[in-house]
């Protein structure tokens, strides 16, 4: 049996590469590497497309897990760049932004916040993990390039069908000939999740957000970083070694698809909303994976009280450590969005300074998502669709780019062919079943101290 993100024998391939960027002494690591290799295990590069790199026997298994287990016992220097703290990522806080009261359009936009990020995380359901060229030529055969609605298998050949198979899990209910409200996701189920965690405790700890993914997770629907995590959780580890024993995807995109409910919780405040977020992240993320959710939690935020996209992005940078690679790979995205372009050099661009990343990884994601938002204008079509055409983690990066387009621009003002399919609901894995964004924009308003 296979289980992916799980087995010794992928991680270890990970941990080499994660060891390595942390600053963990290279011969030591590359010791790891080569006692791994006399043993017969084949390679020490993991694949950028896949989780799985090799087959094991018992033998090589328990070979891994000690050598993964070694790898985290290597001395980590302290790094001034990457705070280890909220009050370390606090202190390169310059004040940023005042705070902004948002306007009386607030429902409105928290609904186009729910609908945009489930259009987009809908958009990009299909084509997860199918690259660039491969998304390409689907999108071309079925008269949608540039990617401009939900993807169709209607005019698909078979030779492109079988050349690039659909995410299968997710194909039978993201094709616009098939959908009937927003299919469960794991980007929409922790946005449910933490509007429980929020109304249930207010600003949950570390070990809230614990309790309530052992209480209402499915552990089958759990990917990467969170799965490592859970993971620790059963195993009882302290909950600060939960986001780094056995776990190479500690600077994924995750933690960051977790971050708007903070937001929308707190809009126009978006320091307070990375520090409502802080907790989550920690959970199952170290360095630049929480910078992403602080982030993630920085652009809802801003969403719902700007006026322009330009505005969403200037406020949510500031909550970035300046020096990380995060705040670079933001940077880099933005600079090429606002960039007057054609579409080829804007993908090529991105590939060009992230491709060798795993697809799931936060920094090529994160550059996504900036180039994606700086080079909308606030048009919610052409950002859910660069991101998504973009490749990497295509529901991760629509999601979050049509959530921050939907509360721009408010439910109103979104157009019908995204929002209608939705049908105004929600399926989840989670306690409870079925949700209706109408309930769900009621219960955040609330938490935003706002009537409905």
């Amino acid at each position: 049996m296979r289980l992916t993100w799980a087995q010794p024998e992928d991680l270890l391939l990970h941990e080499l590469v994660q060891a390595r960027v942390e600053g963990v002494d290279a011969l030591a690591v590359d010791a790891v590497g080569r006692r791994w290799l006399e043993a017969g295990g084949g390679s020490v590069e993991p694949p950028v497309s896949g989780a799985a790199a090799v087959g094991a026997g018992s033998d090589l298994r328990r070979l891994a897990g000690r050598l993964l287990d070694e790898l985290d016992e290597l001395p980590r220097a302290d790094d001034p760049d990457h705070p280890a703290s909220l009050a370390g990522v606090e202190a390169g806080w310059d004040g940023g932004p005042a705070v902004r009261r948002p306007g009386t359009d607030l429902a409105d936009r928290v609904a186009g916040a729910w609908l945009g990020r489930s259009a987009g995380c809908l958009l990009g359901k299909p084509v997860e993990k199918i690259p660039r060229a491969g998304i390409r030529a689907i999108a071309e055969e079925t008269g949608n390039w540039p990617v401009r609605g939900y993807f169709t298998a209607v005019g698909l050949s078979a030779a492109t069908a079988a050349a690039w198979p659909w995410n299968r899990r997710s194909a039978p209910t993201s094709l616009v000939e098939n959908i009937d409200g927003m299919p469960e996701d794991d980007d929409l189920n922790y946005p449910l999740l933490d509007l429980a965690l929020l109304e249930r405790h207010g600003a949950p700890t570390t070990e809230d957000v614990a309790t309530a993914w052992l209480a209402d997770l499915p552990a089958g629907r759990v990917f990467t970083a969170e799965r490592a995590a859970y993971r620790n959780l059963l195993l009882a580890l302290p909950l600060d070694e939960v986001p780094s024993r056995r776990n190479p995807f500690r600077e994924w995109i995750g933690a960051l698809i977790r971050g708007d409910v903070f937001g929308w919780a707190r809009p126009g405040d978006p320091y307070t909303a990375a520090r409502l977020a802080w907790p989550d992240a920690v959970l199952s993320h170290t360095r630049n994976g929480v910078y992403g959710e602080l982030w993630a939690a920085a652009l809802a935020s801003a969403s719902l009280v700007a006026d322009d996209v330009e505005e969403v992005l200037e406020r949510a940078a500031a909550v970035v450590p300046p020096r990380s690679e995060l705040a670079e790979a933001i940077a880099f995205g933005t600079r090429f969005g606002r960039r007057a372009l054609p579409l080829d050099q804007r993908l090529d661009a991105l590939h060009a300074r992230y491709g060798h990343l795993h697809w799931v990884h936060v920094l090529n994601n994160a550059a996504t998502i900036a180039c994606a938002l700086a080079a909308s204008d606030g048009d919610f079509t052409s950002g859910v669709g660069l991101a998504v055409m973009t490749g990497w983690d295509t529901d991760s990066t629509g999601a979050t780019v049509g959530s921050v387009l939907g509360g721009l621009l408010g439910a109103d003002r979104l157009p019908d062919a995204w929002t209608g399919p939705l049908d105004g609901r929600i399926a989840t894995s989670l306690p409870g079943g079925e949700q209706q964004v109408t309930d769900l924009v009621r219960r955040t308003l609330a938490l935003a101290g706002v009537a409905a």
